[in-house]
Protein backbone atom coordinates (compact mmCIF):
# COMPACT_ATOMS: atom_id res chain seq x y z
CA UNK A 1 0.00 0.00 0.00
CA UNK A 2 1.57 3.40 -0.90
CA UNK A 3 0.37 6.55 1.23
CA UNK A 4 1.16 9.87 0.68
CA UNK A 5 1.65 12.00 3.86
CA UNK A 6 1.26 15.81 3.12
CA UNK A 7 3.28 17.90 5.55
CA UNK A 8 4.48 15.08 7.60
CA UNK A 9 7.20 16.98 9.98
CA UNK A 10 4.47 20.01 10.79
CA UNK A 11 2.89 19.71 13.54
CA UNK A 12 5.60 17.64 14.99
CA UNK A 13 3.41 15.14 16.62
CA UNK A 14 2.27 14.07 13.11
CA UNK A 15 5.53 12.11 13.10
CA UNK A 16 3.32 9.30 14.66
CA UNK A 17 1.10 8.90 12.15
CA UNK A 18 3.86 8.29 10.00
CA UNK A 19 5.73 5.55 12.42
CA UNK A 20 2.69 3.72 13.04
CA UNK A 21 1.66 3.73 8.84
CA UNK A 22 5.71 2.02 8.90
CA UNK A 23 4.86 -0.20 11.90
CA UNK A 24 1.78 -1.68 9.98
CA UNK A 25 3.65 -2.30 6.89
CA UNK A 26 2.84 0.67 4.87
CA UNK A 27 4.50 2.48 2.09
CA UNK A 28 4.79 6.10 3.26
CA UNK A 29 5.92 8.97 0.88
CA UNK A 30 5.88 12.21 2.29
CA UNK A 31 5.68 15.77 0.24
CA UNK A 32 6.90 18.69 2.27
CA UNK A 33 8.76 22.13 2.19
CA UNK A 34 10.99 21.07 5.23
CA UNK A 35 14.70 20.25 3.95
CA UNK A 36 14.91 16.21 4.27
CA UNK A 37 18.56 16.29 6.76
CA UNK A 38 15.97 18.79 9.37
CA UNK A 39 13.33 16.15 9.17
CA UNK A 40 13.14 14.46 12.76
CA UNK A 41 15.14 11.06 12.69
CA UNK A 42 12.22 9.06 13.74
CA UNK A 43 10.10 10.69 10.76
CA UNK A 44 13.49 10.01 8.15
CA UNK A 45 13.15 6.65 9.41
CA UNK A 46 9.18 6.19 8.85
CA UNK A 47 9.05 7.35 5.21
CA UNK A 48 10.09 5.54 1.98
CA UNK A 49 11.31 8.72 0.76
CA UNK A 50 10.75 12.38 0.93
CA UNK A 51 9.61 15.01 -2.00
CA UNK A 52 10.64 18.57 -0.99
CA UNK A 53 8.66 21.35 -2.60
CA UNK A 54 9.52 24.97 -2.63
CA UNK A 55 5.90 25.73 -1.06
CA UNK A 56 2.70 23.52 -0.08
CA UNK A 57 0.92 26.02 -1.60
CA UNK A 58 1.69 24.97 -5.16
CA UNK A 59 -0.15 23.18 -6.23
CA UNK A 60 1.42 22.19 -9.73
CA UNK A 61 4.64 21.60 -7.41
CA UNK A 62 2.52 19.27 -5.78
CA UNK A 63 1.04 17.52 -8.22
CA UNK A 64 4.88 17.10 -10.15
CA UNK A 65 5.66 15.46 -6.53
CA UNK A 66 2.67 12.76 -7.24
CA UNK A 67 3.69 12.54 -10.40
CA UNK A 68 6.83 11.45 -9.39
CA UNK A 69 5.39 9.14 -6.26
CA UNK A 70 3.29 7.04 -9.05
CA UNK A 71 6.28 6.76 -11.50
CA UNK A 72 8.52 5.15 -8.82
CA UNK A 73 6.13 3.53 -6.97
CA UNK A 74 2.87 2.71 -8.92
CA UNK A 75 -0.93 3.53 -7.76
CA UNK A 76 -0.81 5.95 -5.05
CA UNK A 77 -3.46 4.46 -2.26
CA UNK A 78 -3.89 7.03 0.06
CA UNK A 79 -3.10 10.85 0.38
CA UNK A 80 -3.86 12.55 3.68
CA UNK A 81 -2.38 15.25 6.05
CA UNK A 82 -4.84 15.40 9.12
CA UNK A 83 -4.74 19.13 8.89
CA UNK A 84 -7.77 21.70 8.44
CA UNK A 85 -5.37 23.72 6.04
CA UNK A 86 -5.29 21.44 3.57
CA UNK A 87 -8.27 19.52 3.50
CA UNK A 88 -9.25 20.85 0.06
CA UNK A 89 -5.93 20.35 -1.49
CA UNK A 90 -6.13 16.80 0.03
CA UNK A 91 -9.34 16.92 -2.25
CA UNK A 92 -8.11 17.88 -5.32
CA UNK A 93 -4.61 15.65 -5.09
CA UNK A 94 -6.92 12.66 -4.30
CA UNK A 95 -9.14 13.65 -7.68
CA UNK A 96 -6.70 14.50 -9.82
CA UNK A 97 -4.86 10.64 -9.14
CA UNK A 98 -7.87 8.92 -8.46
CA UNK A 99 -7.24 8.31 -5.02
CA UNK A 100 -10.74 6.69 -3.78
CA UNK A 101 -9.95 6.37 0.13
CA UNK A 102 -10.59 10.11 1.01
CA UNK A 103 -13.04 12.43 0.06
CA UNK A 104 -12.53 14.41 -3.68
CA UNK A 105 -13.49 17.87 -4.19
CA UNK A 106 -17.30 16.97 -4.96
CA UNK A 107 -17.78 16.89 -1.54
CA UNK A 108 -15.03 18.33 0.39
CA UNK A 109 -16.84 21.62 0.57
CA UNK A 110 -19.74 19.67 2.80
CA UNK A 111 -16.72 19.73 5.08
CA UNK A 112 -15.42 22.88 5.23
CA UNK A 113 -18.38 25.20 4.63
CA UNK A 114 -19.80 26.26 8.14
CA UNK A 115 -22.98 27.06 5.96
CA UNK A 116 -23.36 23.78 4.54
CA UNK A 117 -22.89 21.79 7.55
CA UNK A 118 -25.97 22.88 8.88
CA UNK A 119 -27.67 21.26 6.66
CA UNK A 120 -26.33 17.90 7.89
CA UNK A 121 -26.94 18.64 11.83
CA UNK A 122 -30.66 19.18 10.59
CA UNK A 123 -30.43 15.56 9.04
CA UNK A 124 -29.25 14.52 12.50
CA UNK A 125 -31.54 15.93 14.50
CA UNK A 126 -29.35 18.37 16.24
CA UNK A 127 -30.29 22.06 16.98
CA UNK A 128 -27.87 24.79 15.51
CA UNK A 129 -27.69 28.50 15.62
CA UNK A 130 -29.29 30.39 12.67
CA UNK A 131 -26.92 32.17 10.06
CA UNK A 132 -26.79 33.63 7.13
CA UNK A 133 -24.19 34.49 4.56
CA UNK A 134 -22.72 38.27 4.84
CA UNK A 135 -24.28 40.42 1.66
CA UNK A 136 -24.96 43.71 2.41
CA UNK A 137 -24.73 45.97 5.34
CA UNK A 138 -29.05 46.28 5.13
CA UNK A 139 -29.02 42.57 5.01
CA UNK A 140 -26.80 41.88 8.08
CA UNK A 141 -28.40 44.66 9.69
CA UNK A 142 -31.68 42.83 8.99
CA UNK A 143 -30.10 39.23 10.23
CA UNK A 144 -29.31 41.13 13.50
CA UNK A 145 -32.58 42.50 13.86
CA UNK A 146 -34.23 39.04 13.27
CA UNK A 147 -31.52 37.19 16.07
CA UNK A 148 -31.02 39.85 18.31
CA UNK A 149 -27.06 41.02 19.39
CA UNK A 150 -24.62 39.86 19.88
CA UNK A 151 -23.97 37.95 16.47
CA UNK A 152 -20.83 36.41 15.55
CA UNK A 153 -19.62 36.51 11.93
CA UNK A 154 -16.84 33.99 10.56
CA UNK A 155 -15.13 32.77 7.48
CA UNK A 156 -17.20 30.42 6.22
CA UNK A 157 -14.60 28.03 5.36
CA UNK A 158 -12.21 29.08 8.51
CA UNK A 159 -10.02 27.35 10.36
CA UNK A 160 -10.66 26.98 14.16
CA UNK A 161 -11.69 30.51 15.69
CA UNK A 162 -9.55 32.21 13.12
CA UNK A 163 -10.98 35.95 11.74
CA UNK A 164 -13.85 34.81 14.25
CA UNK A 165 -15.82 37.91 15.78
CA UNK A 166 -18.29 38.90 18.60
CA UNK A 167 -20.27 42.15 17.12
CA UNK A 168 -22.60 44.03 20.18
CA UNK A 169 -24.26 46.51 17.97
CA UNK A 170 -25.08 47.95 14.59
CA UNK A 171 -21.93 50.02 15.35
CA UNK A 172 -19.95 47.14 15.40
CA UNK A 173 -21.50 45.59 12.26
CA UNK A 174 -20.77 48.60 10.25
CA UNK A 175 -17.19 48.90 11.42
CA UNK A 176 -16.76 45.31 10.56
CA UNK A 177 -18.30 45.70 7.39
CA UNK A 178 -16.25 48.45 6.67
CA UNK A 179 -12.84 46.30 6.88
CA UNK A 180 -12.86 42.57 7.05
CA UNK A 181 -11.02 40.43 5.14
CA UNK A 182 -12.08 39.39 1.60
CA UNK A 183 -12.94 36.09 1.79
CA UNK A 184 -16.96 34.75 1.95
CA UNK A 185 -18.21 35.48 5.72
CA UNK A 186 -21.12 33.92 7.79
CA UNK A 187 -23.22 35.37 10.48
CA UNK A 188 -24.61 33.69 13.25
CA UNK A 189 -26.97 34.04 15.89
CA UNK A 190 -24.88 34.16 19.44
CA UNK A 191 -25.07 30.86 21.81
CA UNK A 192 -23.91 30.84 25.46
CA UNK A 193 -22.58 27.62 26.45
CA UNK A 194 -19.30 25.38 26.97
CA UNK A 195 -18.03 23.76 23.99
CA UNK A 196 -18.00 20.17 24.45
CA UNK A 197 -16.29 17.65 21.69
CA UNK A 198 -16.88 14.37 20.09
CA UNK A 199 -13.51 12.98 18.73
CA UNK A 200 -12.87 9.66 17.10
CA UNK A 201 -11.58 7.74 14.13
CA UNK A 202 -13.79 5.34 12.06
CA UNK A 203 -13.42 2.74 9.55
CA UNK A 204 -14.36 2.84 5.97
CA UNK A 205 -18.18 1.22 7.36
CA UNK A 206 -18.62 4.19 9.18
CA UNK A 207 -17.79 2.17 12.70
CA UNK A 208 -16.17 4.02 15.46
CA UNK A 209 -12.79 2.28 16.48
CA UNK A 210 -12.23 5.06 19.16
CA UNK A 211 -13.99 8.15 20.32
CA UNK A 212 -12.86 10.44 23.44
CA UNK A 213 -14.67 13.70 24.18
CA UNK A 214 -12.75 17.30 25.59
CA UNK A 215 -14.23 20.35 27.06
CA UNK A 216 -13.35 23.66 26.32
CA UNK A 217 -14.80 25.74 29.48
CA UNK A 218 -13.53 29.35 27.84
CA UNK A 219 -14.64 30.44 25.02
CA UNK A 220 -12.45 29.63 21.95
CA UNK A 221 -13.17 33.13 20.57
CA UNK A 222 -12.13 34.95 23.51
CA UNK A 223 -9.32 32.72 23.71
CA UNK A 224 -7.68 33.69 20.09
CA UNK A 225 -8.99 37.87 20.11
CA UNK A 226 -8.53 38.68 23.70
CA UNK A 227 -5.47 36.35 25.19
CA UNK A 228 -7.51 34.81 27.85
CA UNK A 229 -6.38 31.65 29.71
CA UNK A 230 -5.76 28.73 27.68
CA UNK A 231 -7.26 25.50 28.74
CA UNK A 232 -9.23 22.34 27.80
CA UNK A 233 -9.46 18.79 29.29
CA UNK A 234 -9.86 15.42 27.96
CA UNK A 235 -12.81 13.52 30.07
CA UNK A 236 -12.37 10.51 31.55
CA UNK A 237 -15.26 9.38 29.67
CA UNK A 238 -17.95 10.63 26.71
CA UNK A 239 -21.28 11.84 28.14
CA UNK A 240 -24.03 9.96 26.82
CA UNK A 241 -25.66 13.06 25.22
CA UNK A 242 -22.28 13.85 23.34
CA UNK A 243 -22.01 10.21 22.01
CA UNK A 244 -25.79 10.06 20.79
CA UNK A 245 -25.42 14.02 19.26
CA UNK A 246 -21.97 12.76 17.65
CA UNK A 247 -22.67 9.78 16.15
CA UNK A 248 -25.63 11.27 14.71
CA UNK A 249 -24.00 13.69 13.15
CA UNK A 250 -21.07 11.18 11.93
CA UNK A 251 -24.02 9.38 10.38
CA UNK A 252 -25.43 12.05 8.43
CA UNK A 253 -22.31 13.08 6.35
CA UNK A 254 -21.42 9.49 5.95
CA UNK A 255 -17.61 10.04 7.11
CA UNK A 256 -15.81 7.06 6.38
CA UNK A 257 -12.00 6.41 7.18
CA UNK A 258 -10.95 9.19 9.11
CA UNK A 259 -10.41 11.05 11.92
CA UNK A 260 -13.31 13.04 13.21
CA UNK A 261 -13.64 16.48 15.61
CA UNK A 262 -17.02 17.67 16.16
CA UNK A 263 -17.76 20.73 18.29
CA UNK A 264 -20.88 21.14 20.30
CA UNK A 265 -22.33 23.89 22.55
CA UNK A 266 -23.53 22.38 26.07
CA UNK A 267 -26.16 25.66 26.69
CA UNK A 268 -25.29 27.37 30.00
CA UNK A 269 -28.06 29.69 28.61
CA UNK A 270 -31.79 29.25 27.44
CA UNK A 271 -31.91 30.14 23.57
CA UNK A 272 -35.62 29.99 22.22
CA UNK A 273 -35.93 27.25 19.02
CA UNK A 274 -32.32 25.90 20.10
CA UNK A 275 -32.84 24.43 23.81
CA UNK A 276 -32.58 24.86 27.84
CA UNK A 277 -29.92 24.92 29.62
CA UNK A 278 -27.26 21.97 29.28
CA UNK A 279 -28.87 20.94 26.22
CA UNK A 280 -26.26 20.15 23.27
CA UNK A 281 -26.17 22.57 19.90
CA UNK A 282 -23.94 21.85 17.21
CA UNK A 283 -21.07 24.07 16.86
CA UNK A 284 -19.16 22.51 13.95
CA UNK A 285 -17.31 19.33 12.35
CA UNK A 286 -13.65 19.02 11.52
CA UNK A 287 -12.99 15.82 9.47
CA UNK A 288 -9.11 15.25 10.97
CA UNK A 289 -7.35 15.17 14.55
CA UNK A 290 -7.78 17.96 16.90
CA UNK A 291 -5.35 20.42 17.32
CA UNK A 292 -2.37 21.23 19.23
CA UNK A 293 -1.29 18.38 21.46
CA UNK A 294 -4.88 16.56 21.90
CA UNK A 295 -3.87 13.84 20.03
CA UNK A 296 -0.96 13.35 22.80
CA UNK A 297 -3.74 13.90 25.43
CA UNK A 298 -6.08 11.44 24.38
CA UNK A 299 -3.00 8.66 24.54
CA UNK A 300 -2.19 10.39 28.17
CA UNK A 301 -5.96 10.43 29.90
CA UNK A 302 -7.02 7.67 27.83
CA UNK A 303 -4.83 5.03 27.89
CA UNK A 304 -4.37 4.34 24.52
CA UNK A 305 -2.43 5.05 21.05
CA UNK A 306 -4.56 6.86 18.53
CA UNK A 307 -1.75 6.84 16.28
CA UNK A 308 -1.70 2.83 15.45
CA UNK A 309 -5.27 3.10 15.59
CA UNK A 310 -5.46 5.72 12.89
CA UNK A 311 -2.91 3.57 11.42
CA UNK A 312 -3.98 -0.16 11.45
CA UNK A 313 -7.28 1.71 10.26
CA UNK A 314 -6.00 2.81 6.99
CA UNK A 315 -4.05 -0.62 6.77
CA UNK A 316 -6.42 -2.95 7.87
CA UNK A 317 -10.38 -1.47 7.92
CA UNK A 318 -10.13 -2.29 11.88
CA UNK A 319 -8.14 -1.51 15.28
CA UNK A 320 -5.62 -4.50 15.70
CA UNK A 321 -4.10 -3.23 18.74
CA UNK A 322 -5.34 -4.20 22.44
CA UNK A 323 -5.38 -1.05 25.11
CA UNK A 324 -6.30 -0.84 28.82
CA UNK A 325 -5.70 0.98 31.48
CA UNK A 326 -7.05 3.84 33.81
CA UNK A 327 -8.46 6.81 32.20
CA UNK A 328 -8.03 10.50 33.92
CA UNK A 329 -8.65 13.89 33.23
CA UNK A 330 -5.99 15.10 31.07
CA UNK A 331 -6.12 18.83 31.00
CA UNK A 332 -4.11 21.04 28.45
CA UNK A 333 -2.47 24.64 29.81
CA UNK A 334 -1.58 27.28 27.31
CA UNK A 335 0.08 30.24 29.15
CA UNK A 336 1.59 33.29 26.95
CA UNK A 337 4.73 34.97 27.08
CA UNK A 338 5.39 38.25 28.70
CA UNK A 339 2.20 37.73 31.42
CA UNK A 340 3.87 37.57 35.16
CA UNK A 341 2.94 34.02 36.10
CA UNK A 342 3.63 33.25 39.58
CA UNK A 343 5.45 30.22 38.65
CA UNK A 344 7.80 29.84 35.68
CA UNK A 345 6.86 26.58 33.86
CA UNK A 346 9.49 24.41 35.01
CA UNK A 347 8.46 25.29 38.60
CA UNK A 348 4.97 24.32 37.86
CA UNK A 349 6.57 21.29 36.12
CA UNK A 350 7.84 19.95 39.41
CA UNK A 351 5.51 21.22 41.62
CA UNK A 352 3.05 18.24 39.77
CA UNK A 353 5.90 15.69 38.69
CA UNK A 354 3.59 12.68 39.51
CA UNK A 355 0.98 14.43 36.68
CA UNK A 356 2.79 16.21 34.61
CA UNK A 357 3.17 14.86 31.31
CA UNK A 358 4.37 17.26 28.36
CA UNK A 359 6.07 20.77 29.46
CA UNK A 360 7.39 22.35 26.45
CA UNK A 361 6.74 25.25 23.89
CA UNK A 362 3.69 26.12 21.05
CA UNK A 363 5.28 26.33 17.96
CA UNK A 364 4.74 29.78 16.54
CA UNK A 365 2.24 29.38 13.91
CA UNK A 366 0.19 27.53 16.31
CA UNK A 367 0.66 30.07 19.71
CA UNK A 368 -2.37 32.63 19.26
CA UNK A 369 -4.67 29.99 19.42
CA UNK A 370 -2.79 27.95 21.60
CA UNK A 371 -1.22 29.99 24.15
CA UNK A 372 3.25 29.90 23.63
CA UNK A 373 3.77 27.87 27.20
CA UNK A 374 2.26 24.62 26.91
CA UNK A 375 1.69 22.22 30.40
CA UNK A 376 -0.22 19.02 29.90
CA UNK A 377 -0.96 16.65 32.92
CA UNK A 378 -3.62 13.81 34.19
CA UNK A 379 -5.82 13.85 37.31
CA UNK A 380 -7.74 11.16 38.63
CA UNK A 381 -10.69 13.93 39.57
CA UNK A 382 -11.73 16.85 38.19
CA UNK A 383 -10.96 19.72 41.50
CA UNK A 384 -7.07 18.04 41.36
CA UNK A 385 -7.17 18.71 38.07
CA UNK A 386 -8.62 22.55 38.46
CA UNK A 387 -6.05 23.26 41.03
CA UNK A 388 -3.42 22.55 39.10
CA UNK A 389 -5.30 25.26 36.15
CA UNK A 390 -5.14 27.88 39.25
CA UNK A 391 -1.67 27.30 39.86
CA UNK A 392 -0.84 27.40 36.15
CA UNK A 393 -2.42 30.39 35.70
CA UNK A 394 -1.89 32.70 38.91
CA UNK A 395 0.28 36.35 39.02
Amino acid sequence: MNFVFISPNFPATFRRFCMALRADGVNVLGIGDCPYDELHPELRGALTEYYKVSTLENYDEMVRAMGYFTFRYGKLDWLESNNEYWLKQDAALRTAFNITTGPKLDIIENYRSKQKMKEFYRAAGVPCARCAPLTTLDAARAFAAKVGYPIVVKPDNGVGAEATYRLESDGDLAAFYADHPDVPYLMEEYVTGIVTTYDGICNADGEVLFAASHIAPNSIMDMVNEGIPVYYYVDKTIPADVEAAGRAVLKAFGVRSRFFHFEFFRLTKAKKGLGKVGDIVALEVNMRPAGGFTTEMFNYGQSVDVYQIWADMVAFGESRHTYSGPRSYCVYVGRRDGVPYRRALDELERQYAANARLFTRMPDALAGTMGNQVGVACFDDEDAMMAFVEDAFAL
